[in-house]
């Protein structure tokens, strides 16, 4: 058994030492997710509240989640292609790098009051919240068929625990920021770019061999032994409908979660809840689109992608219609309908993404992982920029119930996959 680094030309592994290497790239990602999960939770929490600080109105108080949704857009696209090309140690680290980045401006902006900066801000922060879920597809390179939404599960929980931890250091974060002369809004963002650079540093040294790019040269390797007739069959068993139905599930979960997530903060706060509050209704959102990963990619991988995609159906229209009828001074209703919230994303994401896997092949995985969560970011911008424009014209009850419904719009799509 050799096992080369990814400068060299040949990869010979055993499946033994290919268990343990899949393992080592789950441990590794794990620990970076556990930063980079800290690093997403700012803007959800308090970026609609500073742009309305600044600028004095609730109708673009979406208007952030939207432009750090449409910087992952683009930066979902770069993780990509750099993915493919140089694999996904390069790929991640600029992404979170770039994240860091941009949570420092988001500080300068604060102190200097300038919305322009912290537009141009919270884009370039849009990059670190983009590669902290392109890391979930690492852990599935080396995954055997019937572990890849184990794999995209575990990347996941381990976001848990600074995705949690973030919303619920709002006041100490501000307490920091305000002992550095910083506007205490501003301080989840200290935490955010700590947390970024933390986790591209991670992957940087430690993601080695690069599971990407093993994988690539495995797969080149064994089309070595196979008649040119089969492999080209293998080449083209890329299912586009597989695909379609994949980006689908996640680019609707992605909507429907960033239309109401992004304007909760503005309506508990019309309600009278405090920012600990909103921290915490939020924080149990993102634990709710995390932790359930601890089991909800093994179901998957037992019970099937597409059953778990119709119970993420379910889940959302519930987290709608709870939201849409529950009342607004009640912290249980928001909890219970941030939580479900929360579920049916990460039902739709985990069955979704691996939908996806199964029907592309190394050849061009990277790329179509990263062009697809393209379409997932914009979506989210499209959620995020409408939502406040929504309720600010109806109510949060017309956002919540008319996002819950929305997810219904995949279930025509299943049935001509399943049909086909």
């Amino acid at each position: 058994m050799v096992i080369q680094d990814e400068s060299t030309s040949s990869t010979v592994i055993s499946k033994g030492e290919k268990r343990k290497l899949y393992k080592r790239t789950l441990w590794i990602v794990s620990i970076s997710q556990m930063f980079g999960g800290a690093g997403l939770a700012a803007g959800i929490t308090v970026g609609a509240l500073l742009a309305r600080q600044m600028l004095g109105t609730d109708a673009l108080a979406g208007l952030p989640t939207a432009l750090f949704t449409l910087g992952s857009a683009f930066a979902a696209f770069m993780v990509g292609r750099l993915t493919q090309k140089f694999g996904r140690r390069i790929g991640l680290f600029t992404g979170f790098m770039l994240g860091g980045v941009g949570s420092l401006g988001v500080i300068v902006a604060a102190v200097l009051h300038n919305p322009i900066l912290l537009f141009l801000s919270l884009f370039i922060y849009g990059s670190g919240t983009a590669t902290n879920l392109q890391a979930r597809y690492a852990g599935t390179d080396l995954a055997e068929n019937k572990q890849r939404a184990t794999a995209v599960s575990i990347a996941m929980v381990s976001t848990t625990f600074g995705a949690v931890a973030g919303p619920n250091l709002v006041n100490v974060m501000g307490e920091v920021a305000i002992s550095l002369g910083i506007p205490p809004l501003a301080g989840p963002f200290i935490l955010a770019g700590a947390a970024f650079f933390i986790a591209g540093i991670v992957l940087y040294f430690f993601l080695r061999p690069d599971p990407f790019i093993l994988a690539k040269r495995m797969e080149q390797e064994l089309k070595g032994d196979i008649p040119e007739t089969d492999l080209h069959i293998s080449e083209n068993k890329m299912n586009k409908k597989g695909i379609i139905l994949g980006a689908s599930i996640m680019i609707v979960t992605q909507i429907i979660m960033v239309a109401i997530m992004t304007m909760t903060p503005i309506h508990m706060e019309h309600h009278g809840h405090a920012v600990g509050a909103i921290g915490l209704v939020i924080g149990i959102h993102v634990g709710a689109m995390y932790l359930p990963s601890l089991f909800t990619g093994y179901i998957i991988d037992k019970t099937g992608r597409y059953f778990m995609a119709f119970i993420a159906i379910v889940i959302l229209i519930l987290a709608g219609v709870i939201g849409a009828f529950g009342s607004g001074d009640s912290m249980t209703v928001l909890i219970v309908s941030l939580a479900l919230l929360g579920l049916g994303w990460n039902l739709g994401l985990i069955s979704g993404t691996t939908i996806i896997v199964d029907h592309t092949t190394i050849k061009t995985r990277a790329k179509t992982q990263g062009a697809i969560d393209v379409f997932i970011a914009l979506a989210g911008a499209s959620g995020g920029a409408l939502s406040g424009m929504v309720v600010s014209s109806t109510s949060f009850t017309a956002l919540s119930l008319f996002g819950g419904l929305l997810s219904l719009i995949l279930v025509p799509i299943m049935i001509w996959v399943r049909k086909g």
